[in-house]
């Protein structure tokens, strides 16, 4: 079983929202103004 964060940043919510809407983290980072690297690093979080 996956352990749960208690608090999920806000941030790592709208990437993971972005990337599911757009299939691809770029998309995801050019709509939320950060680098794609950023976006798979929350999304990864």
């Amino acid at each position: 079983m996956a352990k749960l964060r208690p608090h999920l940043p806000l941030n790592a919510l709208r990437a993971f929202e972005s990337s599911a809407r757009h299939l691809n983290f770029t998309r995801a980072g050019l709509e939320l103004s950060v680098t794609q690297a950023a976006v798979s690093q929350q999304v990864r979080a």
